[in-house]
């Protein structure tokens, strides 16, 4: 999961994707095929219009193929490939347009419901719609009539997708090669949301009619004991609770195929939710112990329970505190954030929310069968 974030005083550092880090490589290599002159500062315009210059590792060149290479910076996002090298061999060929490949540490599409065909590079259709533009633009800066043969790879990129979602979506051998506007904003974590959206998207078009997103390895592994889900209907949504629903909205909006959401998550986490919450991340949202003592009064906890609520030092303390006293909070707190979740998830749907304490235990839940199971 991604880190939390501290205090900072400095603003924050903008990076660029791999996908631009890709076509940055294309220009590179493309280049030393046509001139035998070395690019050491590759500029790429991103979709936007926006110019960027990336440092480039000197070329090399085998047989037909020449191949460049940059270290990929992510600024101040917790990103996966951040520091990773990112590489692209580039072959001249008769035939026009641009065929890409997988390299070294790229993963293979093996699972339908993504934007790729099963079989397809994981080269999403921006990074490479970035890649062809450039391309075609050295082809007629230099009167090339040719195509040109994309092998797109990051070493060890194997190893770090084992920290992404990526194989549990069914892109196996590597990463991702990802971006739509080229630029990495701190703390955006698009690549982290693209792979939410990615996990919905394969559960659905594999035919899963459940869905639990989990905000971790804990709820994840609690939900997984209880209701037995193939790995693929478990979405690490993490922090971004908003993300999962605002897309599940979105794609049932268009062709309804789920009939359960779940969303299971830390008491913490889902206490944020409750109080309207969509980023359940530190930076973006604190847990209210103040509005926890309210609802157990509510409930028909007394002054005593409030105030001692109100001074714990962790909602999990809050927790314990209304559990002595017999106060269902934990149940209300679901219910609660069950409501925020219904605005987002079609009322056909069945939605359960579920949440555990720190070793894993469920001390809360609420159900809503929705529409389509009631009698």
């Amino acid at each position: 999961m991604w880190p939390e974030s501290g205090e900072s005083k400095q603003p924050l550092r903008t990076g660029l994707t791999t996908g631009t880090c890709a076509t940055a490589c294309c220009v590179a290599a493309a280049q030393y095929l046509f001139t035998h002159a070395q690019v050491l500062n590759a500029e790429v315009t991103l979709p936007k219009g926006k110019v960027v210059s990336l440092t480039m590792n000197p070329c090399r060149i085998e047989n037909d193929t020449a191949t460049a290479s940059t270290v990929k910076d992510a600024g101040d996002d917790p990103d996966a490939t951040h520091g990773a090298t990112v590489f692209a061999s580039v072959r001249l060929l008769p035939e026009t347009g641009v065929r890409f490949k997988a390299g070294e540490g790229v993963g293979t599409v093996t699972r339908t419901g993504l934007v790729l065909e099963v079989g397809e590079p994981a080269i999403n259709p921006v990074p490479r719609q970035m890649m062809t533009q450039h391309l075609e633009q050295l082809a007629k800066q230099y009167d090339y009539t040719g195509g040109f043969e994309v092998t797109v790879g990051i070493e060890n990129g194997a190893t770090i997708a084992q920290k992404t979602m990526n194989p549990r979506l069914g892109i196996l051998g590597g990463l991702s090669i990802l971006g739509t506007t080229g630029i990495v904003r701190p703390f955006s974590c698009a690549a982290y949301i693209a792979s939410i959206h990615q996990g919905i998207d394969v559960a659905r078009a594999n035919q899963h009619h459940t869905i639990a997103a989990t905000t971790g390895n804990a709820s994840e592994t609690a939900i997984q004991s209880r209701d037995q889900l193939d790995p693929m209907a478990l979405i690490e949504m993490g922090d971004f609770v908003g993300a999962a629903l605002k897309h599940l909205k979105k794609v049932e909006g268009q062709q309804a195929k789920l009939d359960k959401f779940i969303v299971c998550g830390g008491f913490g986490k889902i206490s944020k939710l409750a109080q309207g919450h969509l980023d359940l991340n530190s930076r973006a949202s604190s847990i209210d112990l103040g509005a926890l003592a309210e609802l157990a009064r509510t409930l028909g906890g007394d002054e005593l329970l409030q105030d001692a609520m109100g001074s714990a030092n962790t909602s999990v303390e809050a927790l314990a505190f209304a559990q002595k006293q017999g106060i269902p909070l934990a149940d209300e707190v679901c219910r609660q954030a069950l409501k925020v979740c219904r605005r987002y998830i079609p009322e056909h749907m069945a939605l359960e929310v579920l949440a555990i304490d720190r070793k894993g235990n469920f001390v809360g839940q609420a159900i809503d069968l929705g529409e389509s199971n009631d009698d």
